[in-house]
C-alpha cells in the first residue's frame, strides 16, 4: 500500500527552526519528483519546495528561498524540509507530494502536518 506520512510540525517562535519529514511506504523516493506544499487558512495551496527525481535539482518559492531546504535520504526513504528563520506567515498545513510525471496515476499526498509560527 502506497502511503506518505508527514511529521515534525508544531508550534515554534518566530526565528526558530523545524524539520519536517515525509516517510514513504509502498514505493521508493529514489525515482520520484517530490514536492512540499502548504496551505494557510483561507488561502490556496502553494508550492514551497521541489526536488527532482534524480535529487540534483531543487526549486523554491521566492518567499522561502534561503530559509528552507529540501532533501531526501534514500536509505531511510524519507524526504525532509528544513525550515529556518521561520516567520508567522509560514504558518500553514504542510503537505508532501510524490509523483512520477512519466507514470500517469502515480501521484500521492500525505495527510499534512501543522506548522504554527507564533510568539
Amino acid at each position: 500500500q502506497v502511503q506518505l506520512v508527514e511529521s515534525g510540525g508544531g508550534l515554534v517562535q518566530p526565528g526558530g527552526s523545524l524539520r519536517l519529514s515525509c516517510a514513504a511506504s509502498g514505493f521508493t523516493f529514489s525515482n520520484c519528483v517530490v514536492t512540499w506544499y502548504r496551505q494557510a487558512p483561507e488561502k490556496e495551496r502553494e508550492l514551497v519546495a521541489g526536488l527532482s527525481n534524480a535529487g540534483t535539482s531543487t526549486n523554491y518559492a521566492d518567499s522561502v528561498k534561503g530559509r528552507f531546504t529540501i532533501s531526501k535520504d534514500i536509505v531511510k526513504n524519507t524526504v525532509y524540509l528544513q525550515m529556518n528563520s521561520l516567520k508567522p506567515e509560514d504558518t500553514a498545513v504542510y503537505y508532501c507530494n510524490a509523483r512520477r510525471p512519466w507514470a500517469p496515476g502515480f501521484d500521492y499526498w500525505g495527510q499534512g502536518t501543522q506548522v504554527t509560527v507564533s510568539s
